[in-house]
């Protein structure tokens, strides 16, 4: 479910599909009009819901002054691009089942990730990726979901030996892969500038605001007659702070936060069911 790459404004996008996460986005748009205020719609909740309340903002004191949204979004892509980790969390829909993917994640260049994903609300998968090993908990709620067509007694089978309890596989096997690929920061950040192959959509510029107490400026993102909202930060770094599509075809909504902070991926502690190894246990 890769979205085509524009060449405008950042624009977040998780691929659910795959289970990877991208960041598709922007180089040099066209402003078209540039400078005109919009509303500050109230985002949509999310994993980590933000507030977003909108301000008025002088001359004086206007976020970005005399930058154009085109411009505002390529500073944003640069520091954004240039992060060495970052908090993602939101909702996106699933392609390949029809469903609404809701994620929570921290990860960093160097592949380590920590956070939990579920789906359609149907229980809650915990992940550490930290080196070369991938590590999964699944409660019992999400594991019947997954196996819904399955024989009862595998079902049960699969309950009794994974619900709640840590498991371990190679980060590079084949069964690891797609739930290693949301711990690709690279990958993310890389796909952020997008291929420059499609026409520009147009980015205005909105009002000030804030999002989860961050102050930030809104930029309207129109692609034909879909309209997604970008919040960038208006102070230090100016980073994406959250993104909210205006397709109907593809809604969903993601913050970010963590920027350049620790990823808490470490190993978990007690005994680990090891699903590589002959004995299946380790501590």
């Amino acid at each position: 479910m890769r979205r085509r790459a524009h060449r405008t404004t950042l624009t977040a996008f998780l691929l659910a599909a795959g289970a990877t996460a991208c960041l598709t986005g922007c180089g040099s748009g066209q402003d078209g009009g540039d400078k005109a205020s919009g509303s500050t719609a109230a985002p949509a909740s999310a994993s980590a819901s933000a507030s977003a309340s909108s301000t008025s903002a002088s001359a004086s004191d206007e976020p970005f002054a005399g930058l154009t949204g085109a411009e505002i979004s390529e500073r944003a892509l640069k520091a954004t691009t240039g992060a060495r980790s970052l908090r993602m969390a939101g909702s996106v829909p699933d392609e390949e089942s029809g469903g609404t993917l809701k994620i929570d994640i921290a990860l960093d260049r160097r592949g380590d990730c920590a956070g939990t994903m579920s789906m359609d609300g149907q229980g809650e998968a915990e992940l550490i990726k930290t080196g070369d090993t991938l590590y999964l908990k699944y409660d019992e709620r999400f594991l019947r979901a997954q196996s819904k067509g399955e024989p009862q007694a595998d079902t049960e089978a699969l309950v009794s030996l994974l619900a709640g309890r840590w498991t371990s596989m190679s980060a590079a096997g084949a069964d690891a892969k797609e739930m290693a690929g949301f711990c690709d920061l690279d990958q993310l950040l890389e796909d952020a500038g997008g291929s420059g192959d499609d026409t520009p959509a147009k980015v205005t510029r909105g009002r000030a605001t804030t999002v989860d107490g961050t102050p930030a400026l809104t930029l309207y993102e129109t692609d034909g007659a879909e309209r997604s909202t970008v919040y960038v930060a208006t102070e230090g770094k100016p980073y994406l702070l959250r993104f909210e599509s205006g397709s109907e075809r593809e809604p969903g909504a993601l913050t970010f936060t963590g920027y350049d902070e620790p990823v808490p991926a470490e190993s978990p502690a007690g005994e680990v069911l090891d699903l590589d190894g002959p004995g299946g246990t380790k501590a």
